[in-house]
């Protein structure tokens, strides 16, 4: 591993407004401890609307928050004066400005580049998430983290118990995967057998799932379904629907897509990352 202490960042730097120049350390501020406002940020990313580019923003916080690392260490909501009005801001860390650039608009040629530049960062530390989708992943887990919570209180509402839960979580693969749960994990060789799929999912199937737990808990809910075998069958039929949809746009059967590496690592590689980079610019 490089001793990320003697890293130039400047030597690294490849991205800049087309026009200016502009160098992503050149807008660096120094107060105590290094920080970008994400006013001046975003247009290095390419986004004209600060309205628009909160977005992102808001997504890195909760990739942040999902993460444990403290929030406001990261991203610290400030009040300044910008041509001649007060506006609402960010100051943000070299880590928040890469998590920003993980979850902008990947469309725009300018975050294509900034991710470039944390790519080539990644090479020089040796321990940086530089996929995107990887990141994408650590929110959309969460997501479905909660959602499997709420629709095992909506199941329990409908007279699914404990002891059925298996089952009817089990349907709703089915109907997604043509099989059950074990088969799947057999099929897609998955070794840890005392984990879940989920956590080596991609993000588009991980996508998919997330959309399938919500309209199961819609479906339940708007028909008020009722009991057991009811549940079971409204989280298959669900499931079914799901994939149906995927192999029309996709042609590939969700079964078939592959497993990526472990969120767990993924996480761990992530706090890492906030350690090295806040390390420069303590």
């Amino acid at each position: 591993m490089s001793n990320s202490d003697n890293i130039d960042f400047k030597e690294l730097d490849v991205f800049h407004f087309e026009s200016d120049n502009v160098n992503f350390n050149d807008i660096a501020q120094e107060n105590g401890f290094t920080y970008w406002f994400a006013r001046d940020y975003m247009h290095m990313l390419g986004y004209e609307s600060y309205n628009t580019f909160k977005k992102a923003i808001n997504r890195a916080l909760t990739t942040c928050m999902t993460l444990d690392i403290d929030a406001q260490d990261n991203f610290e909501q400030i009040k300044r004066e910008v041509g001649g009005k007060e506006v609402n801001d960010y100051k943000l860390s070299r880590f928040a400005c890469y998590l920003v650039a993980m979850n902008a608009d990947n469309k725009k040629k300018e975050v294509a580049s900034a991710q470039a530049f944390f790519a080539v960062t990644a090479e020089t530390i040796r321990r940086y998430v530089d996929n995107a989708d990887d990141v994408e992943r650590v929110l959309i887990r969460d997501e479905i983290s909660t959602h499997e919570k709420s629709l095992s209180g909506v199941a329990s509402e409908a007279g699914v118990d404990s002891r059925g839960y298996a089952l009817f979580q089990n349907a709703g693969y089915r109907g997604m995967y043509n099989m059950n749960l074990g088969q799947l994990k057999s099929y897609k060789g998955l070794e840890k057998k005392n984990r879940t799929l989920l956590d080596f999912m991609g993000k588009d199937e991980l996508a998919a799932n997330l959309f399938r737990l919500t309209q199961t808990e819609l479906k339940i809910k708007n028909e008020s379904i009722s009991g057991q075998r009811n549940a079971e069958n409204a989280a298959e039929s669900v499931g079914k629907k799901v994939r149906k949809t995927m192999m029309e746009i996709s042609g590939t059967a969700p079964e078939d897509m592959e497993l990526t590496e472990d969120i767990k690592k993924v996480k761990t590689s992530l706090k890492h990352t906030h350690k090295g980079l806040n390390k420069l610019d303590a």
